[in-house]
């Protein structure tokens, strides 16, 4: 938990739930895939607008634990989809001095995609710029979960002592162990839901549901968002003198 009061600051570090290709694009006639390629455009806006509002961290959440339960259709249309992203947004990124990590649980991923993963993180781990987290079969429990057995495997070792366990050491487990807590997670489509994203995390972060499906999110609706937070009064827990 910050220990400072953040008011009038801008957003360090924003999250987003990235919901509604589905149905924009079945508002269209078109199928569920059409909708998901519509929705990796606004990805690279809003990435390539975060220098000019300010955000360092952006961690959008592309997959989720509970998605394989879709169609296949889908699902494999999304793993064909991720592949052909990073396959070409890799040198762009790198020449924006973007770096990009994904967190989540690879193992059920295919060996190719997780393969062009491997080469997108290792292609920009040398840029200062933006940092891009991508979370791909990402889910906060299952996060928390593995976290867990990875501390449990260092006590079993003799590297950790059970009762020197406290708040600040399972994230040091975490995916995200190398990134600072959201300050703002955002959630398109006007669902009004977490969907097991960033648990952990976002304790103490703020809260916007928007009513706009994900494909028609654009740079400047992202830019208003993180104007609005630098208004709100963060105390954390605190009184105000």
């Amino acid at each position: 938990m910050p220990d400072t009061i953040h008011y009038g600051d801008g957003p360090r570090h924003v999250a987003i739930i990235m919901d509604g290709n589905g149905r924009w694009a079945t508002m269209r006639g078109r199928p569920r895939l059409f909708g998901h390629h519509a929705g990796a455009k606004r990805v690279r806006e809003v990435v390539r607008s975060c220098d000019e509002v300010g955000v360092k961290y952006l961690t959008i959440f592309a997959f989720s634990t509970e998605n394989w339960k879709r169609t296949q259709v889908e699902v494999a249309g999304l793993m064909s989809l991720f592949r052909r992203y990073i396959a070409k947004e890799a040198r762009a990124l790198r020449d924006e001095n973007v770096r990009v990590r994904f967190i989540g649980d690879r193992v059920r991923l295919d060996a190719k995609l997780t393969g062009l993963m491997d080469e997108m993180e290792a292609q920009t781990a040398d840029c200062t710029g933006v940092n891009l987290t991508v979370a791909i079969n990402y889910g906060g429990r299952d996060e928390v979960a593995r976290a867990t057995q990875r501390l449990a495997r260092d006590v079993q070792a003799g590297k950790l002592d059970p009762a020197d366990v406290t708040v600040e050491t399972l994230p040091r487990y975490l995916d995200t162990c190398v990134l600072p807590d959201p300050d703002l997670v955002i959630r398109t489509s006007g669902e009004a839901r977490i969907s097991n994203f960033l648990l952990w995390q976002s304790a103490y972060a703020e809260y916007e549901f928007v009513d706009t499906l994900w494909p028609d999110f654009t740079a400047g609706e992202f830019a208003g968002l993180v104007s609005n937070y630098a208004m709100r009064d963060r105390r954390f827990g605190a009184v105000k003198a």
